[in-house]
């Protein structure tokens, strides 16, 4: 028997705090696992060089969880080990087996790195005992305790076990959870799902005589042979897709996948699938799940690989990457950073290819394909330069182009007297179709942008493609999306514009979160006689900061919603309208606009007078007058515009045609929709 400290030292305890500090209890289970499976490797790789000429046997592991005793025991028939390999890979801490085996041993597929895992059995449990049997027959069996503690005692037994190790947990009081076998499965299949040794959890149960029953079969929780390892020409398509049920079950099939598998300069295999998403609450992260030689390593890959690709699903595994939970760590890994240009070029490659070779399923595709390659573009220079050749713009026809093929649609017909080619996009096809349809019969080719990312995509083209701009549909008139030379003139002079503005004013919702402001354009007396629009820039803002928040963004998004209620100063029933307004005010707005009109020319003289002098020399005389005028005509004008508001208010064919352009922007709700309703009945009777 023997009696010692473990050799934790200053100098060996550093790599312990870098590389394993651990903050999921439930890793100790895949780091014990994984030391089985690797005792295991070890074996096969010893018999496969002649070094071991023994009965391999039944090499499965077998993890035994006991409530009662409240102990968990992990058990292998692998290359076990003597009482000196004790001494030298536990007692010893900063030394690795697995490290000093493949240095013998290159070109073997052996897990490695786990010399130190061995001790995260100490997180859950107070003691811990190592029951071990070396393949070297003259070797006697040993037995290793230790309680948490530097000492340990250590024994060799007279009898026997069979060859390999048994890891024996005395699980302490507050972790009698991980005694519980439902629980130590479902750890199980997250952490060694893929390991490359059969592990069995109890027993399969069948239904019998009214209740589950054990079986003599053992319940493999494993897929000792992912899809992954396979050669991609092995693989059918079929069987792509029953594996990506296995790992997400109850998923719509994916849109296609990506098979990884490379050599040089590192190792690496996985496969990525594109799934379906059917709307923003399907947008999941961290559904990648990382693997190391099948060891699974964490789901939270943001970082490993590029940020765009962390919407999608699939696997990758690659024993370049350091098996650590701490992603900081993996994220300034040398490797992982090569693996992450990798998979971008991979991916985009692979859209390119399926573009190329088959640009209608691609086109099929796109509205789902659409977030992921905008996502990219956004936030991946080296993929946005690859993607340009793939990303798709789509109109409301339902045509697809690229984007050196929607400018050369576009730009003839589109471009503006500034020389911009204008992008003309809608969010709602449908519920904007008045604003579409205007668009449309203006000659105008009208693009469908109704993703989730469109606002920042757009914003990155425009800055990129120079000599281009995106205008939402409803951001203005139609005559006036794209600025050309026109010669419409407007039936309203700027004399009764100043008159029609109050009394349009009077009849605007009030809603402190939305500023309506009244404009008068030149349009056909056939468009409509009110439009509601948004300015592009403004709404943008908002939009992005709705989804950034934080900074300039939570400045934005605090902001009033800006709409222009623009009057077609054309329309007959606006010039109706202003007939109207006319005769009910009567020869009083005659007066008053003539008092105005005086008032504004002693003005205009005063200013005249004055406008060489500088304020300092002016007389108190000239302040007083120039002061006595600006009150006059601000009075004069304030009386005019609260009669002609009041006479507005009174007006259900102006509050008829705001309700209708509201209900057009699909603005109209509640009280206010219902009085629309009734006032329309009410018009129609008249």
């Amino acid at each position: 028997m023997q009696n010692g400290k473990i050799g934790v030292t200053t100098e060996n305890i550093f790599p312990i705090i870098k590389k394993f500090l651990y903050s999921d209890h439930e890793i100790f289970l895949r780091e014990l696992v994984s030391n089985a499976v690797d005792a295991t490797q070890k074996l096969k790789t010893l018999a496969s060089t002649g070094d071991y000429a023994g009965e391999l046997g039944d090499l499965t592991v077998h993890v035994t969880a006991d409530a009662a005793a409240r102990t968990l025991t992990i058990s292998d028939a692998g290359i076990g080990m003597t009482a000196e390999e004790v001494d030298r890979y536990i007692n010893q801490i900063a030394f690795s087996g697995a490290e000093e085996f493949m240095s013998k041993y290159k070109n073997q597929n052996i897990i490695g790195h786990f010399g130190l895992g061995f001790y995260s059995a100490f997180m859950v449990a107070d003691r811990v005992e190592i029951v071990t049997q070396s393949y070297r027959e003259e070797a006697p069996t040993v037995v290793w305790s230790c309680g948490g503690t530097p000492e340990f005692t250590m024994t060799e037994r007279a009898e026997k076990r069979s060859r390999g190790t048994d890891i024996i947990l005395y699980l302490s009081e507050e972790s009698a959870e991980f005694a519980d076998q439902s629980r130590i499965r479902g750890m199980l299949r997250k952490y060694c799902r893929f390991l490359p040794i059969p592990i069995a959890c109890g027993k399969v149960q069948e239904w019998k005589d009214g209740k589950y029953v054990d079986t003599e079969r053992d319940d493999i929780v494993n897929d000792t042979d992912p899809l992954w390892t396979h050669n991609p020409a092995d693989v059918t398509d079929e069987q792509y897709r029953e594996f990506y049920r296995k790992l997400y079950p109850g998923s719509d099939d994916p849109l296609f996948w990506i098979h990884l598998n490379i050599d040089y300069p590192f190792h690496l295999t996985g496969i990525l699938y594109f799934p379906k998403i059917h709307n923003n609450f399907e947008i999941q992260k961290n559904r990648i799940q990382l693997y190391s030689n099948q060891v699974y390593v964490t789901d939270s890959v943001e970082g490993i690989v590029p940020e765009f690709l962390t919407l999608l699903h699939g696997v990758i595994d690659s024993p370049d990457i350091p098996l650590n939970v701490s992603r900081s760590y993996l994220q300034s890994d040398g490797n992982v950073r090569k693996i992450s240009g990798y998979i971008t070029r991979k991916v985009a490659d692979k859209l390119q290819e399926l573009f190329n070779t088959a640009r209608a399923d691609f086109e099929g595709k796109w509205d789902d394909l659409k977030i992921f390659i905008e996502y990219g573009i956004v936030t991946d220079e080296k993929f946005a330069e690859k993607a340009e050749g793939f990303m798709l713009l789509k109109n409301t026809a339902g045509s697809y182009f690229t984007l050196a093929e929607y400018r050369d649609k576009v730009k003839e017909n589109q471009t503006d007297r500034n020389g911009t080619v204008i992008y003309i996009y809608t969010d709602d096809a449908v519920g904007k179709h008045s604003f579409v349809r205007g668009a449309e019969e203006k000659g105008y080719d009208v693009l469908l942008m109704d993703g989730q990312l469109d606002n920042h995509f757009v914003s990155w083209y425009e800055n990129k493609e120079k000599g281009c701009r995106f205008v939402r549909v409803d951001s203005d008139v139609a005559e006036r999306l794209i600025d050309k030379e026109t010669n419409m003139s407007m039936s309203l002079s700027s004399e009764q514009q100043d008159i029609m503005r109050p009394v349009f004013e009077s009849q605007l919702p009030t809603d402190q979160k939305i500023f309506y402001n009244i404009a008068f354009e030149a349009m056909a007396p056939t468009d409509a006689p009110v439009t509601i629009t948004q300015d592009e820039y403004m709404r943008r803002m908002k939009e992005m900061a709705a989804m950034s928040g934080g900074g300039m963004s939570q400045f934005y998004s605090q902001m009033p919603d800006n709409y222009t209620i623009a009057v077609n100063a054309n329309h007959p029933l606006v010039i109706d309208i202003l007939g109207e307004v006319e005769n009910e005010y009567g020869e009083k707005l005659k007066t008053i606009n003539k008092k105005i009109e005086t008032a504004q020319k002693q003005q205009a003289n005063l200013n005249e007078l004055i406008k060489d002098k500088k304020e300092a020399d002016l007389t108190e005389e000239e302040k007083q007058q120039r002061d006595d005028l600006a009150k006059k005509v601000d009075d004069l004008r304030g009386q005019r515009t609260a009669r002609l508001k009041e006479i507005g208010a009174g007006n259900s064919l102006v509050k008829q045609l705001i309700d209708l352009a509201l209900l057009s922007n699909g603005m109209l709700k509640g009280e206010q929709l219902t009085n629309f309703i009734k006032r329309s009945v009410e018009l129609i009777g008249k």
